[in-house]
């Protein structure tokens, strides 16, 4: 397995420019998965460090080697597609045996009849090393099975397998469980991570999905503009986002965002309630960002809070999301509450909010640090 170093990757199509000055570490046996919206350049950056595409400016190195200009097939990567790329006329070991023939028998021995007799030995090696893999993956048993006589999930493995059994020097995923229903996507999830702790391998995953990233990644790189906004463990990603976009696209449900005020001396209010802290900005505009589920439902008489009107209600089992239209009339919050607290349609509730848990943004997006307003403001550096 190798690390993977992406400096200054840019790449423009005609006039458009898609990928602007990518710079990126992937550690050996690292899980790192590129996580934005469609069209944000995450695929592309994929491609790029696969070899399918040529970056129209910077370098890739896979390990100590620097492969711009070196062909897909020769830089020991497997990738793995949203759309299996399995051979329909070949059984799963067929396929999984295809790219070991390709690698390790000459033009001769892949020859149809001769091939079979001169290869012998090798072609033993060969199907042990697809067995192995199988078993990792447990589908020896579907080994004599043709695609289009497997389940999504089993197809999934299969495709798996055939990128397994090259033992490559990284695993690259393009959206691969995209395909698969709610249900099997949860389960393929837990799948491949205790996979990728198995192996100890370098894996690079490309999802629009947050909630793959968040629960399988070592680190996660939101990408948005064909930038990454933000690099980081998962949980620190969502807990301390550098950015409003960032806040707004990791979260479910999506984190409130409320307009808020700073005044000339730090202190920061949002519709009418004040922070317990203080904002190193100057007066003016900003947004708030309060996640659902550090909002709760108080007393009617609570020194603060929101009130507002149920609008809407998410019953999730074991919590419910109650969609707020604050007394205002122009915003909604979204409060995460227990089943019993649910007051139905058009019940009017107030929201309080737990403290210390506001984010503070710029209004063109930059976070805003917070501190207590005891303490005093850091000391600029010159």
């Amino acid at each position: 397995m190798a690390s993977i170093t992406l400096n200054g990757i840019e790449k423009s199509f005609g006039d458009t420019r898609v990928l602007s000055r990518i710079d990126l570490d992937v550690a050996h046996g690292e899980f790192l998965t590129l996580v934005g919206p469609s069209g944000c350049g995450k695929s592309t950056l994929l491609r790029i460090i696969a070899g399918l595409e040529a970056a129209s400016a910077g370098t890739v190195r896979i390990g100590e080697r620097r492969v711009d200009g070196v062909r897909a097939a020769d830089r020991d990567l497997a990738m793995v597609f949203q759309s299996y790329a399995l051979y329909p006329h070949l059984t799963v070991a067929e396929n999984m045996l295809t790219p070991l023939r390709l690698r390790d028998l000459t033009a001769r021995e892949r020859l149809p009849l001769v091939g079979p007799m001169i290869s012998r030995a090798k072609r033993r090696e060969l199907a042990e090393q697809v067995r192995e893999t199988a078993e990792i993956l447990k589908i020896e048993a579907l080994l004599s099975r043709k695609p289009g006589q497997l389940s999504g999930g089993q197809r999934q493995r299969a495709a798996l397998g055939r990128a397994m059994v090259r033992k490559p020097a990284a695993f690259l995923m393009d959206e691969p469980l995209s395909n698969l229903d709610a249900a099997l996507r949860v389960h393929m999830r837990s799948e491949l991570a205790e996979l990728h702790r198995a192996l100890g391998a370098t894996f690079v995953y490309v999802t629009h999905d947050q909630a793959e990233a968040l629960t399988m990644s070592d680190r996660m790189a939101v990408m948005m503009g064909g930038r990454i906004l933000q690099l980081d463990a998962p949980q620190k990603v969502y807990d301390d986002p550098a950015d409003l976009a960032v806040a707004e696209f990791v979260g479910s449900p999506k984190i409130n965002i409320l307009p808020g005020e700073v005044d000339g001396a730090g202190r920061a209010s949002c519709l009418g309630v004040a922070l317990s802290r203080q904002v190193d900005a100057p007066a003016g505009p900003v947004a708030v960002g309060l996640r659902p589920e550090h909002l709760s439902l108080v007393a009617p008489d609570a020194p603060e809070g929101f009130d507002g009107r149920v609008v809407h209600a998410e019953h999730m089992g074991a919590d419910v999301y109650l969609h707020v239209a604050v007394a205002d009339g122009e915003h909604r919050i979204v409060a995460r509450a227990l089943p019993s607290e649910d007051p139905g349609l058009g019940g009017t509730v107030r929201i309080g909010r737990r403290r210390g848990e506001a984010m503070v943004f710029a209004p063109h997006g930059p976070r805003l640090r917070l501190r207590d307003a005891a303490a005093p403001a850091p000391a600029e550096v010159a």
